[in-house]
C-alpha cells in the first residue's frame, strides 16, 4: 500500500524556451536494421523478469519486507508526431486515437506502483492551454531555441523547457519505509552537453535538499529513486556524474557539495545497460535510466523485459504498432528489508 506524505516544497528545474525533446538528432548513434515493419496492431506488453537471471519473481517463499515496482516511459507526445519525421511508421499507428489506446493498454499491463512518464502530457498541455484554435485544438511552434538569443549568454543558454518532479511516499508493510521518487527529462541537444550536465547537477542538489527535509520531518532515512529520459548515453558526462562515487581522498564536505546523492543504475548493477531505449532510423541508443541510492536495505529484484535489436517488434524502428513511442519502457521491482 502506498501513502503519499504531506506535500513539501515543489522542486522544478530552471525552464523557459521549448524545443523538440526527443533525440532524433543525437550524434554517434548505434544503428539497427530498418525495414518496413509488420502491420500487426497489437501493442507489446512487457513483463518483469528476474534482475540477475534465473530464479522466479513469483516465488511463494515468504518475504518479510516491502516490494514495489516502478516503470519509466518516454511516450512521444502527439504534438511531435509528423509523418515527415516518422516516414518509417505506418500512418495509422501515428494517429492519436490509435496511439492513445495502445499507450493505455501498455500502461495498464504493468500494474506498477509508480509510473514516471515523460513528454506525453505536452500533448494535453498544448490542446488545453497552448493554442488559440477553436474546437479544443492547440497550436505548436517548433522554433529552434537558438532563435531566442545569444547562446554565449549563460542566462539564454541554460533556459530550457525541462522539468524535474519529486515526491516522498510512505510504503506500508511489515514496517514503514519512506521512498523518494523523482523523474526528469533532460535537454536533448548534443551540442549543448554542458546544459544537460548543469541540469543533472541542479536536479541532484535539489534532490539532496528534499531528502534532508523528508529525513528531518519524518525522522527516517528515505531511499531515493530517479528515473526518466536523461538524453545521455552510458558513459557520457551526465551518466558519469550521476553514478560517480566520491574519491577516497576527498573530504566529507567536498563529497556532499560535488556529489550530493550517489546513485546506481538498476540495469548496470544487474544485467547491464540496455543496448537501446530509443529506436529511430537516425538514432538508436540508450537514453533512459532508473537510478537508485544503493544501500543494504534496497535492491532491484526484477526488471522489465526489453526487446532485442533483431526483434520483429523493433525492426523497422519506432513508433509502430508494437510500440506507440520512439522509446521503449524500462522498469524495475525493488525489495526493501528492515534494518
Amino acid at each position: 500500500m502506498l501513502k503519499a506524505l504531506p506535500p513539501l516544497p515543489f522542486h522544478r528545474l530552471p525552464v523557459a524556451s521549448s524545443k523538440r525533446q526527443h533525440s532524433l538528432f543525437l550524434s554517434n548513434a548505434k544503428r539497427i536494421r530498418c525495414s518496413r515493419m509488420s502491420t500487426n496492431p497489437a501493442p507489446i506488453c512487457p513483463k518483469f523478469i528476474p534482475a540477475e537471471g534465473g530464479g522466479n519473481i513469483n516465488s511463494t517463499s515468504k518475504f518479510e519486507g516491502i516490494r514495489f515496482s516502478l516503470v519509466s516511459y518516454n511516450i512521444l507526445a502527439q504534438v511531435y508526431v509528423r509523418s515527415a519525421l516518422y516516414p518509417h511508421s505506418p500512418s495509422a499507428c501515428l494517429k492519436w486515437k490509435n496511439r492513445s489506446d495502445a499507450v493505455l493498454t501498455v500502461l495498464k499491463s504493468f500494474g506498477a506502483d509508480f509510473l514516471c512518464l515523460q513528454v506525453l502530457f505536452i500533448h494535453l498541455y498544448t490542446v488545453f492551454w497552448g493554442g488559440k484554435k477553436k474546437g479544443g485544438g492547440g497550436s505548436w511552434s517548433k522554433k529552434d531555441s537558438r532563435d531566442h538569443g545569444d547562446l554565449n549568454d549563460p542566462y539564454v543558454r541554460l533556459k530550457r523547457d525541462c522539468v524535474g518532479i519529486m515526491a516522498a511516499f510512505r510504503l506500508k508493510g511489515p514496517f514503514d519505509h519512506v521512498v523518494i521518487v523523482a523523474t526528469t527529462h533532460l535537454y536533448w541537444d548534443p551540442e549543448l552537453a554542458d546544459v544537460k550536465l548543469a541540469q543533472a547537477k541542479y536536479l541532484s542538489s535539489r534532490l539532496a535538499e528534499f531528502r534532508t527535509q523528508v529525513s528531518d520531518r519524518y525522522d527516517c532515512v528515505p531511499s531515493v529513486i530517479v528515473a526518466g529520459d536523461f538524453n545521455s548515453v552510458p558513459g557520457d558526462k551526465v551518466y558519469q556524474y550521476l553514478t560517480l562515487r566520491c574519491p577516497k581522498s576527498a573530504t566529507l564536505v567536498e563529497c556532499i557539495e560535488e556529489y550530493p546523492i550517489p546513485l546506481c543504475s538498476v540495469h548496470a548493477s544487474t544485467r547491464g545497460e540496455p543496448r537501446f531505449t530509443n529506436c529511430t532510423p537516425d538514432f538508436t541508443d540508450t537514453l533512459d535510466y532508473i537510478f537508485f541510492s544503493p544501500s543494504d536495505r534496497i535492491k532491484p529484484v526484477s526488471i522489465l523485459e526489453l526487446p532485442d535489436a533483431d526483434s520483429p517488434s523493433v525492426v523497422g524502428c519506432l513508433p509502430n504498432y508494437y510500440h506507440p513511442s520512439d522509446h521503449i519502457p524500462i522498469g524495475a521491482e525493488f525489495e526493501i528489508t528492515k534494518d
